[in-house]
């Protein structure tokens, strides 16, 4: 993926898109919860999210291959389709974008506003435990990895961008958004939970979405993709 570029190239495009996709993710929902009367908050968030990564993906597909998500990231090195150092490199480079843009958040939107919603840091519902959240968290980034395999990864798709991540995206946002903030992405939770200074369960952004990615990267790998 993206063999041609340089890890510098391939690292500062996925600074930039994840960048993008967590300032506009992470603003939607301090707008939403602030701006969006009931019920509609979720789907603005949902929206919001699946089009940013939508964006981002494609703003850095034909560079890095459009990871934006260290979740992707260690599922395809699992794949054996990435380097071990190109990895790492993939990964500081999403968390550091992550964070400079839960930092633009902090400085640019309203404390009153930003600080009730954690500046879009995700956080567990009311009722939901660290174990349910962890699961949800798996079983939606699962489905978020498979597709990223499915429509970007493997080469007999016809290309759309991220269109179609985005739209798993906005679904699992619906489903998971009450229960734990639907974060499916270990850059797109710790950014703006370090900026906020918002480090409740933060693991569970790691371990849920790191083992969903992993299992989906490996199926995929094994059982669908074509060998030749």
């Amino acid at each position: 993926m993206a063999k041609d570029s340089s890890l510098k190239k391939r690292m500062l495009a996925e600074f930039i898109g994840t960048f993008l996709f967590v300032f506009v993710g992470a603003g939607s929902a301090v707008a939403a919860q602030s701006f969006a009367p009931g019920n509609a908050a979720l789907l603005v968030a949902a929206l919001a999210n699946g089009i940013g990564l939508a964006m981002a993906i494609s703003y850095a597909l034909n560079t890095s291959g459009g990871h934006i998500n260290p979740a992707v990231t260690i599922g395809i090195w699992a794949a054996k389709m990435i380097r071990g150092i190109d990895a790492i490199g993939y990964i500081a480079a999403q968390v550091v974008g992550a964070t400079i843009a839960g930092l633009v958040l902090v400085w640019l939107l309203p404390a009153a506003l930003g600080g009730a919603a954690n500046y879009g840091a995700p956080a567990l519902g009311s009722g939901t435990g660290v174990l349910q959240g962890i699961v949800i968290e798996a079983i939606m980034t699962f489905f978020l990895v498979s597709t990223v395999f499915a429509t970007i990864v493997d080469k007999r798709f016809p290309k759309f961008g991220g269109l179609f991540v985005g739209l798993v995206v906005v679904a699992d946002v619906l489903i998971g958004g009450p229960f734990t903030g639907a974060a499916m992405n270990p850059a797109r939770a710790i950014g703006p939970q370090l900026a906020a200074g918002f480090l409740a369960n933060w693991y569970v952004y790691w371990i849920g979405p790191i083992v969903g990615g992993l299992v989906a990267a490996l199926i995929y790998k094994y059982l669908f993709m074509d060998k030749r």
